[in-house]
């Protein structure tokens, strides 16, 4: 038209300004409104109308605002095009205004300002006045005949009052696809799952003709819901209506098998979709990471770069939350890390996030601190991430400098932020920083939720103020059982069993357990050595419904129990029983028989494990060399260490070291295993000269324990144990003024040993005792039949062996 001279008329250019504004078309709809301006076009309220729209949907609010003002003429079209600019801006206030200022110009608001209004209203929170808009159209009309009128109703109600929502949907007399689908999809935002299913029902026996939407939010209802039966029927409902051509309901279906776990199904149907695009692949490869199957889930990923589907940066995100779980983690990471970076992906927040999270859980600080510098878009996420890391690592003056950085950002911390910190706080030492940590967060009025509230009481557990984290316990009005869980590990962690034990009985007073709460409790009669009370908790769980065979962490846990209480029997029977076994099974089973000194069974353990094509891991091996330790079976421990080493790429730690140097000591090869020690590649930590210095009591070889001693003293110069190794080697060796030494170094430097104790557990009630104990109200009793098993004893010839003994002499 213009290359022939054909000038517009008020027919054309609202077309041509529509055009501009639903391509983007800045520049262009600029012109033509320039080459119009001064012209009676202007004058027109179409064209005017048009250019309002035009500079609205382009985010040009101000300019559509100047138009808008300058219109001579303005009709209820173009009211409604500047309302809905407004609103579809975030403008809500003035939307709002302008319809009042509409009212004042004697304008009637037809059904399309209406919806418009009550837009604004949801944006603005404006329960009051939305209600008055549907009062207005109410008496004017608009709610029988203008289902569009009634859909903004819904979705207005939406935001506040679900009650008044469905009454005003069950007066609709003309009810759309729009509406139902409103309906439908509030339902499921505010997690009433069953409702919205059965809406959609409701839907099928009115023979309402349903969309793709509708049937996208059913699967993911059901999805939620956890009902695979009614999932498999809606799969056939979209198989019979043709939706399964539709990418985004394939994907809701595969999601839906794999939560409610058939994880084989989605497997199925994925295969059987022909044009599968990346979130297709990262639905199925994040439903093998949920099962835990890592390695499948990476064969899955290799395959989806063989057929050529472009990885996105939820792919990658994927993957590197699996690093930890997957064998080579860490080069698999820096991998996937090198990729994102030659393929020019951006690194925005959620991407940078997961890269700091995979190095941070593979303990790689340097490579979190690099990242978290690199980084343009950091959140709240990233900082919390970068202050994990350094306090996890034991690195607290650093997570200290992140933290004050952090309060002089624009981004302040959370409640997540504290807790991050607060791993920093490990023993007694970091009390007052602790307790400073807590300060702030009263000061500055941040939240105390259950998980803060958890953490601060964990805190004070771990730097041994008991009676502050007991107050934090039981001032929670409202605590959940996560607290009830974290206040149970701490006792168990803190050495205090016998506590973890009763507060487990009151929490089953109070509150259901689950699987968390068990393996917590069992830790602590694993620590005691209970069989009865393991037993009885296994009693407990089996009448409660927990199933070991779809609870594998469960299972683990009583496999590990038995194990340690020394009946293997039952450590085998759950073991045989599981569908399906993990490596840390394996390794419960291999070290239950080390530790009880059946070491050809846990080689035979290993070499199952093996053929059942499990790869071991460094845990593994640490169970599998102590065996040999504990059975003397030395030649084999030196093979499975270099068969660690050179045949499954497991680079030795310190405790694989310790193990070794115990193996060759307790077999006698004391210079062998010195010999060992020096040519180790890592400087030898005090578990290992320990495990050498004990060797040398069985020797009496008083000259090396003294140079091997001067060694464990440098690193442990606190450590009243060690004196006391020594001390044992000197009284075998008949060095009694050595041992007299000893005992004036121990009391120059203030030390002394904790004494052992000893303990028995009657109707859930633990007795300790130690040496010399006469605090227990039967001390009496207990020291006359003590007396009177001493006698019998010695009657049936059993002399004591007082070589070891520390030797106690009088000053």
């Amino acid at each position: 038209m213009e290359s022939l001279g054909v000038l517009p008329n008020n027919t054309t250019l609202p077309l041509v300004l529509k055009a501009c504004a639903a391509q983007n078309a800045v520049e262009r709809g600029k012109s033509i409104h320039r080459s119009i301006q001064g012209t009676d076009l202007m004058d027109d309220v179409r064209v005017g109308t048009a250019v309002v729209d035009f500079y609205c949907k382009c985010g040009f609010v101000e300019d559509a605002r100047c138009v808008f003002d300058a219109m001579s003429e303005r009709d209820v079209v173009l009211w409604n095009a500047m309302v809905y600019g407004y609103v579809g801006w975030g403008c809500y206030e003035e939307a709002m205004l302008l319809v009042r200022e509409m009212g004042r110009e004697n304008l009637r608001p037809n059904s399309r300002t209406m919806v418009a209004l009550l837009l604004a209203c949801e944006g603005a929170s404006e329960l009051r006045l939305g209600r008055g808009v549907h009062g207005y159209c109410l008496r004017n009309g608009m709610f029988d005949s203008n289902p569009h009128v009634a859909t903004a109703l819904i979705g207005f109600y939406l935001r506040f009052d679900m009650r008044v929502l469905r009454l005003l949907f069950d007066l609709m007399v003309v009810r759309n696809i729009v509406s139902w689908n409103a309906m439908i999809s509030g339902y499921y935002d505010v997690g009433d799952y069953f409702k919205a299913l059965e809406l959609f029902v409701q839907m099928l026996v009115d023979e309402v003709k349903f969309d793709c939407v509708t049937m996208l939010v059913a699967v993911q209802a059901c999805a939620e819901l956890g009902s695979l039966k009614l999932g498999k029927q809606i799969h056939q409902l979209a198989i019979k209506f043709e939706f399964v051509e539709d990418l985004y309901i394939l994907n809701a279906l595969l999601n839906m098998y794999s939560n409610n776990g058939s994880l084989e199904s989605s497997h199925q149907l994925f295969e059987s979709i022909p044009n599968r695009d990346a979130p297709l692949w990262n639905s199925m490869i994040s439903a093998y990471a949920a099962f835990g199957c890592h390695e499948e889930a990476m064969d899955l990923f290799i395959r989806m770069q063989s057929e050529d589907v472009k990885k996105d940066e939820r792919t990658v995100v994927i993957m590197l939350s699996m690093c930890e779980e997957l064998a080579s983690g860490l080069l698999k990471g820096k991998s996937l890390h090198a990729d994102v970076i030659k393929s020019g992906m951006r690194i925005d927040a959620s991407l940078g996030n997961a890269l700091l999270s995979m190095y941070s859980e593979l303990n790689c600080v340097e490579s979190v601190q690099k990242i978290f510098d690199q980084m343009k878009d950091v959140d709240i996420i990233s900082w919390n991430t970068m202050i994990l890391a350094l306090a996890c690592n034991t690195l607290r003056a650093q997570a200290c400098e992140i933290f004050g950085r952090m309060r002089e950002s624009e981004i302040k911390p959370n409640s997540y932020t504290i807790i991050s910190i607060l791993a920093a706080c490990e023993d007694v030492t970091c009390l007052d920083f602790g307790r400073s940590i807590h300060g702030y967060v009263m000061k500055h009025s941040i939240e105390i939720n259950q998980p803060l509230r958890t953490a601060l009481t964990d805190m004070y557990m771990n730097c041994g103020d008991e009676a502050t984290a007991r107050d934090l316990f039981e001032g929670c009005p409202d605590r959940d059982l996560i607290s009830w869980n974290a206040m149970i590990a701490s006792y168990v962690k803190n050495n205090q069993a016998h506590k973890a034990l009763l507060l487990f009985h009151r929490l089953i007073s109070e509150a259901e357990p689950n699987s968390v709460t068990i393996i917590n409790v069992l830790s602590s009669f694993t620590h005691l050595a209970t069989l009865p009370q393991g037993q009885s908790l296994h009693a407990y769980v089996t009448r409660r419904g927990f199933s070991l065979g779809l609870d594998l962490s469960l299972a683990n846990a009583f496999i590990t129990m038995y194990a340690r209480c020394g009946s293997l029997q039952s450590a085998e029977n759950i073991f045989k029983t599981l569908p399906k076994r993990n490596i840390i099974s394996w390794n419960a089973m291999i070290a239950g028989y080390g530790m009880n000194g059946r070491g050809s069974d846990a080689m035979l353990a290993f070499s199952q494990m093996l053929e059942d094509g499990f790869r071991p891991n460094g845990v593994t091996f640490v169970s599998v060399l102590s065996a040999c330790s504990h059975s003397g079976f030395i030649e084999m421990g030196l093979q499975l260490f270099h068969s660690m080493v050179q045949d499954f790429n497991v680079t030795p730690e310190l405790v694989h070291y310790s193990c070794i140097v115990d193996l060759l000591a307790r077999g006698g090869c004391i210079d062998e295993a010195r010999e060992f020690i020096d040519s180790m590649p890592v400087e030898p930590d005090a578990s290992v000269w320990r495990a050498l210095l004990s060797s040398c009591r069985a020797s009496s070889d008083a000259k090396q324990a003294k140079t091997i001693f001067e060694k464990l003293d440098k690193l442990e110069p606190m450590n009243a144990g060690n004196y006391v190794l020594l001390s044992n080697v000197y009284a075998t060796a008949g060095l009694w003024l050595e041992v007299r030494r000893i005992r004036t170094w121990l009391k120059e430097k203030g030390l002394r040993k904790p004494p052992g104790i000893s303990w028995i557990i009657v109707k859930n009630q633990i007795h300790c005792f130690t040496a010399g104990d006469r605090s227990h109200p039967q001390s009496d009793k207990i020291y006359a039949k003590l007396s009177i098993l001493l006698s019998s004893m010695r009657e049936t010839g059993y002399d004591p062996d007082l070589r070891w003994v520390f030797h106690e002499e009088d000053d």
